[in-house]
């Protein structure tokens, strides 16, 4: 042989002995890095038992747009929210009980606007609720207070000195409580007393018993703020203990409940969490519903918010689970936070009960991701020769997972042996034909099965059916088409009037003052509310229109009926919450005839006026006068009863949306408002 030719065939050969080497070294690298996690599914294991995931509707006007929707697409984000086996199929839904005050990015209505009033039909949680109750009978009601109404009287056994903390407002809840049951037959489950405020053990005791006295079984949760103060004083307290059925805290991702809060041996809820756009927000929700569980023992998840229903130009726009923002088009989204959601919410019921031994870390550590593992509590007849057996369910996430892993499944104790129904949500994919997804069936032999875990991903592994994806889709978005004109005419007195989103106060339907005949729009607060703590300190105000207006002119007639003065604004862009602010151009007029035409710009809490231009016009109190407001392409113009009282060049904001506004606190009414 040649010994050129066998040197070569030798250098190949450990050519070829050296790769191999390095591709089984790659595989046992890979074995090794594979993460295994053996889950046995006993149905004879103990845990908590489940109460249930939800969302919320207030603490800000969060689902004001979603009331003016087209019946079509309103049904459509209904179903998506509410209808089991279609959506998030949501098991809790918390609502705002207002106090035509503003409490994030708009003002809820109030059922009791004076120690006599009383009125069960404003706003539009009445109707939500009654449109989640009709879709899943079986969903849980909660209602909490972010403000309340300034009639409110302190009370020195309770609180000498803050009027929150009164008889007043425990009548005003237990009203609130029976108007839910007498008018739209909702039963209550829980209530809570003052968003994020702090607590008061003298009327939660009061409360308790005037809900005994009452004949309402409605439960008390306390004390929906940040962190886990008040169940030392629970503790410690066994009156103001006996008083509290739940404990729920707010974003406790990473407060996890105190040795107090566990010893109490009562339901620890996040009472709410998110906070979060509805689609990037997903992968921490997936977490949440898991990790809430595994880590902190809580048994209820309830995300702010519920759906994503206020302009854009308002605070937090996009935190919710799903979009509708455009009731003009009919256009909405349904983001991922919605399957995210679905994930569990589909595949369980309140009063499931968790199996400690089959919920954990992946391969013992949070960052290959997390399960949980609930049964059903009454056993289910297959009618097959799978016998009598309860159902049970696994929903696993590896958000934080960078290979795939394998969990294998022994399922024992009296729990279904039959078909496994796999469903799967890729977070990683930007499609949504990746979300939701029946991907396979697995048939257990002896109990016993694998599933390959991909990492980015939430399962839900059932023996229950029933589950779905809704298949409704949205018309397109479009632009809200000018001319634009609102006379309030079609509204019966009291109403919202379509498009008009209340900030700060309360803005409804009413018979004109002034000698004229018809319907006008008026702010009807005047008594100062009891403000929540982070709500924005603007006066009254209600915003309307599309934010991508542009080159337009808007006009209303307005009368004021006390001194102070009206705000008619243009090109609005944004509300800055702790400023109190609505940037953009405001000409304004006093009872007096003093008018000022300015910019309104403003940082997080630092408010600006810029003065561009004033004056001084004959203005008279309950008399009507036309104001407008024109923005072309920088030049400003402003006009009274059609005079002109200034132009002036400003560029800063070249679009946005229409507001009026109020100072606090006058009645005031505004006609035939036009954008043209």
């Amino acid at each position: 042989m040649n010994k050129k030719v066998g040197t070569l065939n030798l250098l190949v050969a450990g050519l070829l002995i050296f790769c191999v080497f390095l591709l089984d070294a790659r595989y046992v690298q890979a074995a090794a890095a594979d993460v295994i996690t053996n889950i046995t599914v006993d149905g004879n294991g103990s845990g908590k038992t489940f109460d249930g995931v939800g969302a919320i509707s207030g603490g800000g006007g969060t689902s004001r747009l979603l009331y003016d929707y087209p019946p079509e697409q309103q049904k459509q984000i209904l179903d998506y929210l509410f209808k089991p086996g279609y959506g998030a199929s949501l098991q809790i839904l918390k609502v705002e009980i207002g106090g035509d005050t503003n409490s994030t990015n708009g003002s809820e209505a109030s059922h009791m606007r004076s120690r006599t009033d009383q009125n069960y039909f404003r706003g539009y949680e009445w109707w939500l609720m009654e449109q989640a109750k009709a879709r899943n009978p079986n969903i849980k009601l909660y209602g909490l207070e972010w403000g309340a109404p300034g009639w409110f009287q302190a009370s020195p056994d309770i609180d000498a000195k803050h009027p929150f903390w009164s008889h007043d407002n425990i009548t005003y809840i237990i009203n609130w409580i029976k108007g839910a049951q007498i008018y739209h037959h909702l039963h209550i489950d829980y209530i809570g007393g003052w968003n994020e405020s702090g607590y008061n053990k003298t009327w939660y005791e009061d409360l308790k018993q005037a809900l005994v006295s009452n004949g309402l079984t409605t439960k008390i949760v306390a004390s929906d703020e940040i962190g886990w103060a008040v169940a030392t004083d629970m503790k410690n307290d066994p009156a103001f203990n006996s008083a509290i059925d739940i404990v729920g805290s707010h974003y406790p991702t990473t407060r996890q409940p105190t040795a107090d809060a566990v010893s109490l041996n009562k339901p620890l809820w996040a009472s709410e969490n998110g906070s979060r756009q509805y689609d990037t927000g997903a992968r921490a929700m997936a977490q949440a519903l898991n990790r809430d569980y595994v880590a902190e023992g809580l048994t209820a998840d309830i995300n702010w918010s519920l759906i994503a229903a206020w302009y854009p130009t308002l605070p937090f726009a996009g935190d919710g689970l799903m979009l509708a923002d455009q009731p003009w088009s009919g256009n909405y989204y349904v983001g991922k936070s919605i399957w995210a959601m679905a994930h569990t919410a589909q595949f369980t019921r309140p009063g499931w009960q968790y199996i400690d031994s089959a919920s954990g870390y992946l391969g013992g550590s949070s960052s290959n991701g997390s399960y949980v593992t609930l049964k059903s509590p009454n056993p289910r007849d297959y009618n097959t020769f799978y016998g009598n057996h309860r159902d049970y369910s696994t929903i696993i996430e590896t958000i934080t997972a960078t290979a795939a892993q394998t969990a294998n499944f022994q399922v024992t104790g009296g729990l279904s042996t039959g078909i496994v129904h796999v469903w799967a949500t890729n977070l990683n994919s930007s499609s949504a034909s990746d979300y939701f997804v029946h991907t396979q069936d697995i048939r257990p032999i002896n109990g016993s099965y694998s599933l390959t875990l991909q990492p980015g991903y939430i399962y839900s592994l059932t023996t229950t059916w029933g589950q779905g994806k809704g298949v409704a889709t949205p018309p397109a978005a479009a632009t809200l088409s000018l001319p634009y004109h609102e006379n309030f005419e079609h509204y019966l007195p009291g109403h919202l009037a379509r498009y008009f989103s209340d900030l700060n106060g309360a803005f409804e339907t009413a018979r004109c003052g002034g000698g004229r005949w018809g319907t006008c729009y008026r702010q009807i607060i005047t008594t100062a509310p009891i403000a929540w703590h982070s709500g924005s300190p603007i006066a009254p105000i209600t915003i309307a229109g599309d934010p991508n207006w542009k080159n337009y002119q808007v006009s209303t007639d307005a009368l004021l009926e006390q001194a102070g003065y009206v705000d008619l604004i243009g090109n609005l862009t944004s509300q800055i919450r702790l400023a109190g602010a609505a940037t953009g151009y405001h000409l304004r007029i006093t009872d007096t005839g003093q008018w000022t035409l300015f910019r309104e710009d403003a940082t997080t809490t630092v408010l600006t006026d810029s003065t561009l231009a004033s004056g001084t016009i004959a203005f008279g109190l309950n008399q009507w006068h036309r104001l407008s407001l024109s923005m072309h392409n920088g030049t400003i113009q402003a006009l009274i009863d059609n005079q002109l009282l200034a132009t002036v060049n400003d560029s800063t904001y070249t679009g946005g949306q229409i507001a009026l506004l109020v100072s606090k606190w006058n009645n005031a009414q505004f006609d035939n408002v036009s954008v043209v």
